[in-house]
């Protein structure tokens, strides 16, 4: 059977609940036909819904039809709840899209058209209510061409040359075959309807189920089920609680099948969960199944991590809303309730409805969450009442600022108190309006290792971060990792969330902020005689505004004005045009604050106060930390800036590029102040040696020359190889030894003795294996010899690293060395001593090879031994 997840959006009061309920009834899955204005209909079970006449939350119903399964998803139409029917559009195979025959197209009905299109849903439309006087066929199919999309096709009459010639101009296929055969084939409709070049139309009355079964069949016939993939993949939509305070995961089958007592667990989350319950809801009421199969929607038991827009197995989550709450308001607690308490319950609902998004307001002991609007603000008081038994109360809601910046600029974090090190440079640069924060790395592994990079990331997704002009969240900045320094032994995770966190906002303060408002695009109907007032009102709110257009005795107005300005002008059209104006808004964007300076004076955000979001950082000097401002951290951070390292053409210039300008190794050292100062702790002050300026035609060498010459010459090896590996750097490098370790350490070290015993009797080599003992107690360290090899066990206070060090500039003078270690700051050492480094994974391949050359040895001896018998 055909499976078919369809949705229903509308603006509000456009008839989408009885449309649902009309083509429910046609189908013959219900007897009875519910209405609206009745409170009996058969998706609008809250009892909010059923008083106020609207749909709140998202219901599912199952229609089988034919041969074909839908499943009904009736989303609400008011502006308040459209983040709801966002999530919804996420999971949908096609979309009904409900249109007022009297009103037409609208401000939010434009806005789901694009919801539409940016989520790629194909879509049927029913202009519904042309029973009713002024309505008017022409008109509004000219008005859904014109204001959605010039390819919607009014499907009324489907055998005639009309209709075959509008849907033929729709497709460049569909109009090569009409020319050749002067006909049209249904699977072309089929087509191109699915990949949005054809927008049917039709027309009815959904109360008087006009027009409703000609509908159902136009869906049945045009409609294809998706095709799936076998690997298990589902999309979460929403988040809900059943009658006994279950939670439900209502999640869409994207690929595979979903059995009773599956192991799931996501990206965002590892810690893995079993499904209790698979229930398929159609209104109130749930069937039980063992198992859902792709293309079925459905809602699941046993599940706690998920949130809206997960994606399960090989689905991706999604990406960020178009549409966001603009105010935000205050929590008052009525009844005493403590406030973290209060906080806790509340939280719950952010789970079911992330863009509420409530916060905890630390600084004030406050409580504060965002909604869309009033209406919104009620359903929730009722809900938290009816949930939780709390009676709450919220204050004047308040406009949710945003800012971003007008110029690239390069953000430094360091971090360094006692025992810690993490340095990270970010590249702040303005984004197009509207696209969010974009993170990416441009980092070379070479200069910072790729799981501290992974770690940087994850601090930036994970924290909203606020600008320096209100303390409100940034948008539009695309934000690139482009250098950053770890120390081998003193850096730990939280280092890098200080300095990421100090980099973003140390980045803010140099640049130049922007801040920016929400903005309504609006639709204002008045009479003609109050056109003037409107224009004026307009012009005072600091919006802007197209040429009315004449519609009959009244005046249309389209344009753009603050939320800030606009919020209560709704009260004042219908006081000035007595009852006879109607106002529409939906959410356009962010632009530039109207009235910036006003809003940063009347807020009074001090950035540089802010103990939470701090803007300088943290160095050390003679064992302690100190803060650095913000304005002086370009002085004291320990790598070059990107933005001003000349003649490098890309981002991020790694260390292999300053290391090829040195000429000498003293320069490499240079480079880098910490580890000059272990070289020349260890070894002794690095005398400096200068070069004589290149002089041409000239015969003569300076004795400066010759000293560089010298310098430059290999030392003289006497033939002896040796090998230095660091044991407990090789064991956790190696996953076999690693998962070892973690059972048994010293059974890992006997491991990795056995298998460089085998090696060093094939290569020959001088093979010394150190293991760090630093912190046993003993004067003396531990020298043995095992098949070959010494071992070496670390004396107290010594480190592996450190008798490397020291061993490997006393061998090299002499000797060939090669030592075997990942440490990032042991290797620059051991190319300053004149040894070469070979890292932890390349000696693993090294001994794999020789393993298997011992091996074919070995057989090829036994296929001799058995020829000579």
């Amino acid at each position: 059977m055909k499976k078919i997840a369809v949705g229903i959006l509308a603006h509000v009061d456009s008839g989408k609940t009885t449309l649902s309920e009309a083509l429910m009834y046609s189908s013959g899955n219900i007897t009875k036909l519910g209405r609206v204005d009745h409170r009996d209909s058969f998706l609008d079970t809250f009892s909010l819904e059923r008083d106020r006449g609207i749909t709140i939350f998202s219901k599912q119903a199952v229609m089988k039809y034919n041969n074909t399964e839908f499943t009904l998803l009736d989303t609400p139409g008011h502006v308040d709840f459209s983040a709801e029917a966002e999530r919804t559009l996420q999971v949908l195979d096609y979309a009904i899209l409900v249109i007022s025959g009297t009103d037409g197209v609208q401000s939010h009905t434009c806005t789901l058209w694009k919801l539409l299109k940016k989520y790629g849903v194909p879509c049927f439309i029913f202009v519904n209510k042309m029973d009713l006087d002024g309505a008017d066929k022409l008109s509004v199919m000219a008005q859904l061409r014109t204001g959605l999309d010039e390819n919607c096709v009014d499907f009324s009459y489907p055998n005639s040359d009309g209709f075959r010639e509008s849907v033929a101009v729709c497709d460049e296929k569909i109009l090569e075959k009409y020319y050749e055969t002067d006909a049209v084939e249904k699977s072309d409709i089929t087509d191109a309807i699915k990949e949005r070049k054809i927008f049917p139309c039709m027309f009815g009355s959904a109360l008087k189920l006009d027009g409703v079964k000609a509908f159902l069949n136009l869906l049945d016939e045009y409609t294809v089920m998706p095709s799936y993939g076998a690997e298990f993949g589902a999309k979460v939509y929403k988040i809900a609680e059943d009658n006994q305070g279950n939670r439900l995961t209502f999640m869409k089958i994207t690929g595979g099948s979903l059995k009773v007592r599956e192991i799931l667990q996501s990206e965002k989350n590892t810690n893995a969960e079993k499904v209790n319950r698979i229930r398929i809801y159609s209104g109130e009421k749930f069937t039980a199944v063992e198992e859902a199969v792709a293309g079925t929607v459905c809602a699941v038991t046993g599940i706690t991590f998920t949130s809206s827009g997960d994606g399960l197995g090989v689905e991706k989550n999604s990406g960020v809303p178009v549409l966001e709450p603009v105010l935000t308001y205050k929590v008052e607690l009525e009844d005493g309730t403590d406030a973290h308490t209060a906080l806790t319950k509340l939280k719950t609902l952010e789970n079911e409805d992330p863009q509420l998004n409530v916060v905890w307001n630390s600084r004030l002991g406050e409580i504060h969450i965002r909604l869309m609007g009033e209406i919104q603000l009620e359903v929730l008081r009722c809900i938290i009442k009816e949930r939780f038994g709390m009676n709450v109360s919220f204050s004047t809601g308040s406009i949710i600022y945003k800012e971003t910046i007008e110029n690239t600029v390069e953000g430094v974090g360091h971090f360094e108190p006692l025992r810690h090190y993490a340095e990270v440079h970010l590249l702040l640069k303005p984004a197009k309006r509207g696209s969010g924060i974009t993170i990416n790395s441009r980092c070379k592994e070479d200069l910072l290792d790729r799981n501290w990079q992974r770690l940087i990331l994850t601090h930036l997704c994970e924290k909203t971060h606020l600008g320096v002009l209100t303390g409100s969240p940034i948008t539009d900045i695309e934000i690139t990792l482009v250098s950053g320094k770890a120390h081998a032994k003193h850096t730990e995770g939280g280092d890098f969330r200080q300095a990421t966190y100090r980099a973003v906002r140390q980045g803010l303060r140099c640049a130049k902020s922007i801040l920016l408002e929400p903005v309504y695009d609006f639709t204002l109907e008045v009479p003609n005689e109050n056109v003037g007032r409107a224009m004026s009102d307009i012009q005072r709110m600091s919006g802007t505004f197209n040429s009315p257009e004449a519609k009959g005795e009244n005046s249309v107005l389209t344009g753009t004005a603050p939320v800030s300005e606009m919020g209560n002008y709704t009260k004042e059209v219908m006081q000035y045009t007595h009852g006879r104006g109607r106002l529409s808004c939906s959410l356009k964007g962010y632009e530039p604050c109207h009235n910036s300076d006003e809003v940063i004076a009347q807020i009074g955000y001090d950035c540089d106060a802010d103990v939470d979001n701090p803007c300088g950082s943290v160095f050390c000097s003679h064992g302690a930390g100190y803060n650095v401002p913000w304005n002086e951290v370009g002085e004291h951070m320990h790598l070059p800036s990107v933005l001003n390292a000349p003649k490098d053409d890309e981002i991020g210039t790694n260390s292999e590029n300053a290391f090829a300008k040195c000429k000498t190794q003293d320069d490499i050292f240079a480079l880098d102040k910490e580890l000059m100062q272990i070289f020349e702790q260890t070894y002794g002050p690095v005398t400096r040696r200068k070069h004589a300026p290149e002089k041409r035609h000239v015969k003569a060498v300076s004795s400066i020359d010759k000293a560089a010459e010298k310098y430059k010459k290999s030392p003289v090896y006497d033939g002896t190889e040796y090998l230095l590996v660091d044991g407990y750097n090789v064991i956790f490098a190696w996953e076999h030894l690693k998962e070892l370790s973690e059972r048994s350490l010293d059974g890992a070290r006997h491991a990795l003795i056995n298998i460089l015993c085998n090696y060093q009797g094939y290569s020959k080599c001088n093979l010394i294996l150190v293991f760090d003992a630093y912190k046993v107690k003993g004067e003396h360290r531990e020298v043995e010899t095992v098949n070959n090899i010494s071992i070496v066990y670390t004396k107290e206070a010594e480190t592996a690293d450190m008798f490397i060090e020291k061993t490997s500039h006393k061998l090299a003078k002499t000797n060939k060395v090669r030592v075997v270690t990942s440490d990032a700051l042991e290797q620059m050492i051991i190319l300053g001593n004149g040894a070469l480094r070979v890292s932890s994974r390349a000696f693993l391949e090294e001994v794999r090879q020789a393993e298997n050359e011992i091996r074919e040895i070995i057989n090829s001896s036994n296929e001799l031994n058995n020829n000579m018998n």
